[in-house]
């Protein structure tokens, strides 16, 4: 008897797969052929990325060769090639193109290049800032005090990584334009932050001395000391 209930139950059981089947064969034969396309699809993307990436970092490497071999026409070329490569590359381009520039003597078209940059939107803040930084650097011996404080004064907060560059760059912009006190509040920001690099608080010392010989307070403190 318990051998008929099992072929019984056996049958049951085949005629419910059996249904089953005829009524969501189709559509499990469906998911399966998707899981499959999908993941043929997934890889053969993975696999087309990783050579865009490839093609695109040979490129900068040989525009950076280039670059260095004072080849910067050449160098712009591939730069430009760039523009729409994957990845980083895109904005590692436009900085070396600048820098190339900046490099040919083009100040100009440099610091518009880095001003742009500096605004870009699809950049993060940190490539932002450095951008901003640069274009400091250009216009700290040819413009004004303002010129300066409109691109670098907004990284100088207490907690910017480039804090420390910045005030630097504001202090000497201000000394060159003749503002002493503003130069002297850039240096005691520099000098009171224990962050400030060694190298920078040496330079940063020099033009204090600088600003004292020449505003007499060396003088001054001399005779007060007597």
């Amino acid at each position: 008897m318990s051998d008929i209930f099992r072929e019984v139950d056996e049958d049951i059981r085949q005629e419910k797969y059996r249904r089953l089947w005829d009524r969501f064969g189709f559509w499990l034969i469906g998911v399966a052929v998707l899981i499959v396309v999908g993941t043929g699809g997934y890889r053969g993307w993975l696999y087309w990325q990783e050579n865009q990436s490839q093609t695109a970092g040979d490129k900068f490497f040989e525009a950076v060769q280039m670059s260095e071999a004072g080849d910067f026409e050449g160098a712009a070329a591939l730069y430009g090639e760039l523009d729409s490569a994957i990845g980083g590359y895109p904005a590692l381009a436009k900085f070396r193109r600048a820098t190339d520039l900046a490099n040919a003597g083009q100040t100009d078209e440099a610091l518009a290049e880095f001003d742009a940059l500096s605004n870009e939107s699809s950049l993060s803040d940190a490539l932002k800032d450095v951008a901003a930084l640069r274009a400091g650097y250009l216009v700290v011996d040819t413009q004004d005090y303002a010129s300066v404080a409109d691109r670098v004064e907004r990284l100088t907060g207490d907690t910017g990584p480039f804090r420390a560059a910045a005030r630097e760059l504001l202090a000497l912009s201000a000394w060159k334009n003749g503002d002493i006190e503003t130069a002297r509040e850039w240096i005691t920001a520099l000098e009171e932050d224990p962050e400030t690099p060694a190298d920078l608080n040496r330079r940063v010392a020099l033009l204090a001395d600088v600003i004292r010989a020449e505003n007499g307070d060396v003088k001054a403190d001399s005779e007060g000391n007597n």
